[in-house]
């Protein structure tokens, strides 16, 4: 017997939802700010190598307004001492990426017509 498809027999992805509680909750805790936050993160993530998750986090940035365009660049320029020419590169490359989607995106914003 099979059972009638539904809310009830929907799969609940438990860990998703532990997940993203755990991670609102550190992102609402009072003492760093969001773009001390942001700094640590994408440091941390370029360190790693974590190249989908940096352009994520450098997106959230650039976008939120927790950092903009000249900032990206000088984490650029720190984090190449520090985590290697090969993931500066790499986290150049990013920057300007997004900047220039970015900038685009609020041209065509300005000028619908294209």
């Amino acid at each position: 017997m099979t059972e009638p498809a539904g809310p009830a027999t929907e799969t609940v992805d438990s860990y998703g939802m532990t997940a993203e509680r755990a991670f609102a909750d550190l992102w609402s805790r009072e003492t760093l700010t969001f773009r001390e936050r942001r700094l640590i993160l994408i440091g941390l993530l370029v360190g790693q190598g974590l190249d989908d998750q940096v352009t994520l986090q450098l997106d959230a940035a650039l976008r939120t307004g927790d950092l903009d365009e000249t900032e990206l660049r000088e984490i650029v320029v720190f984090l190449t001492h520090y985590a290697g020419w090969a993931r500066g590169t790499r986290l150049n490359n990013q920057v300007e990426d997004l900047a220039e989607r970015v900038r685009r995106d609020r041209s065509d914003r300005r000028n619908p017509t294209g």
